[in-house]
């Protein structure tokens, strides 16, 4: 089954921007999913258990971290074309 996530990470600290930067890279470093970001989120697209497993690992790993953050997630069972973005 083929999914689109839409993420939005919004950091609890001042220096907002280096965490999405990473949680960002860290999504791109799997081969097998197509991301896509703009101003407001961050869209994964591939294989539901691939996808949601990067998404997971991605997530941990931004909870490690010293600070503090949320995330908004939707999860559509579509399947994305390339170069959109999702429209929810």
């Amino acid at each position: 089954m083929q999914v689109a996530v839409e993420i939005s990470m919004y950091p609890l600290t001042e220096q907002f921007e280096p965490p999405i930067i990473r949680f960002i890279q860290q999504l791109k470093e799997e081969a097998g999913i197509q991301v896509s970001t703009n101003e407001l989120s961050t869209q994964v697209a591939g294989e539901y258990d691939l996808v949601m497993d990067t998404v997971q690992a991605a997530i941990t790993a931004s909870f490690g971290g010293a600070q503090k953050c949320s995330f908004v997630l939707k999860v559509l069972n579509i399947e994305m074309q390339p170069g959109r973005s999702v429209e929810v």
